[in-house]
């Protein structure tokens, strides 16, 4: 048998070893550059990368910048045939699949709360290490995750291309305005068992829901007003701070939160997008309109545990029991009139500035605040939908009647502690104590005439019109 020549060659060149024993190594003299590396070994050691022409992103294989593409094309062609989500990867779908069967493997060894992904709970478990690594370059702010890092630097830049287009609301991230468009679409899936309120997240039904238990574990420790959630803490130590960095453009009030500002700007605006379906009233907020809507169920939840008087809100309820402690801690610098509430001082300073930007377009009537001017309106409508039951007389507003019907029960809670006088309403208490002061805050800008209350003002200036 004749052997082929490149053996012969081979073994010319490399002669058989005397010692048999041990391995024979051949040493190859040369290289073979036809021999195919693995696809992926040879696309990164050449250091070529595949680059989107949409945002830049690069990837090390044609096939993964193929799938990143998909993002920009908006197609999703994986749907799920629960809930009907869509989703551009399968593994996206299969990943959203488990929220619908209701399985939570990974469980916290702190507090035992469960979570679907093993991702979800390591960022739960920062909470209880306290650790917040990401730090913001201009605030100094820190994070516990770099996605939060992420949404919060935008607050810096101001960049928020998402736009509602029923409302005109700009937002920062896709699933902010996805969660907004809720709102208008009144799809509201997550129910209060207690009170029947409902909420298009189920954050916010857990938000409110800490109303009912009344757990507030967090306290100012300047005032120590307590609050549910520790954002609503750290918005309220801006009051004591002082410091209003959002001001509005058209009148210049100014704010401690953009998201106060921007519920402002909205009276400017006009603009009221959500609208009661039983009675039609317009709300420039969808929170006004839920507030709303409690007075037509009628459900009172919030109770006082003094009087026993009932309120639809936590907040009506807090506002009353304020009456009972007599806690006045705002003080009018002008006429030395005290307030239970921030707010309600600021209301009654505009009546020493004289400011009346709310007309009348019926009578001329100017009025501080455009509620007083509403209200005022329904004096020249006739319109008179709050009825006593028991004598059948119908008023304008529903406080009027609520103060009627103390006449009927006879019942005077409120008494004067100089000289023992009890009145059924706690205003008619306050106008009777100017009596004993003798106080006249209200002056008469032609004759220099002081009263102790607004409305003989208003009647003590006819005489200078000659309107009888």
């Amino acid at each position: 048998m004749v052997k082929p020549r490149h053996i012969d060659d081979l073994n010319k060149n490399h002669p058989t070893p005397a010692n048999t024993d041990g391995p024979v190594v051949i040493p190859m003299e040369k290289t073979f550059t036809t021999m195919k590396l693995p696809r992926r070994c040879r696309r990164t050691d050449t250091g070529d990368r595949f680059t989107c022409d949409h945002c830049e992103k690069s990837f090390t294989q044609k096939n993964s910048l193929k799938k990143h593409q998909l993002i920009h094309t908006g197609v999703k062609a994986f749907s799920c045939d629960q809930c009907g989500k869509s989703f551009t990867y399968m593994k996206g779908l299969k990943r959203h699949q488990l929220i619908h069967t209701g399985i939570k493997r990974f469980v916290c060894d702190h507090c035992e709360k469960a979570f679907t992904y093993k991702c979800a709970l390591k960022k739960h478990q920062h909470i209880h290490t306290g650790a917040k690594p990401f730090v913001c370059d201009q605030c100094g702010k820190t994070f516990a995750h770099v996605d939060s890092l992420k949404t919060h630097g935008l607050i810096h830049t101001g960049a928020k291309p998402f736009i509602c287009d029923q409302c005109g609301n700009a937002f920062a991230h896709k699933e902010s305005l996805k969660r907004h468009r809720l709102i208008h679409a009144g799809i509201k899936s997550f129910v209060c068992d207690q009170c029947g309120m409902a909420f298009t997240r189920n954050s916010s039904l857990k938000q409110h829901q800490l109303t009912h238990t009344g757990i507030k574990p967090f306290s100012c420790d300047q005032c120590g007003k307590a609050f549910s959630h520790n954002g609503s803490l750290k918005q309220h130590q801006l009051i004591h701070t002082g410091f209003k960095p959002f001001c509005c453009d058209q009148c210049g009030m100014a704010f401690t939160v953009n998201g106060s500002l921007k519920k402002h700007q909205l009276t400017h605006t006009g603009f009221k997008a959500f609208r009661c379906d039983l009675c039609g009233k317009f709300f420039t907020q969808d929170g006004s309109l839920k507030k709303h809507q409690l007075i037509h169920t009628g459900f009172k939840a919030f109770s006082c545990d003094q009087c026993g008087k009932c309120f639809n809100q936590n907040g009506n309820l807090k506002k009353h029991q304020l009456t009972h402690t007599r806690v006045k801690a705002f003080s009018c610098d002008q006429c030395g009139k005290c307030f239970a509430q921030n707010g309600t001082l600021k209301r009654h300073q505009l009546i020493h500035t004289g400011v009346k930007p709310f007309n009348c377009d019926q009578c001329g009537n100017s009025f501080s605040h455009r509620s007083s001017l509403k209200e005022h309106q329904l004096v020249h409508n006739g319109t008179k939908l709050f009825v006593c039951g028991q004598c059948g007389k119908a008023f304008t507003y529903m406080r009027v009647l609520k103060t009627h019907q103390l006449v009927h029960t006879g019942v005077k809670p409120f008494v004067c502690d100089l000289c023992g006088k009890a009145f059924p309403d706690i205003w008619v208490l306050k106008k009777h104590k100017l009596i004993h002061t003798g106080t006249k805050p209200f002056v008469c800008g032609q004759c220099g005439k002081a009263f102790g209350r607004i409305d003989t003002l208003k009647h003590h200036e006819l005489i200078h019109t000659e309107v009888k």
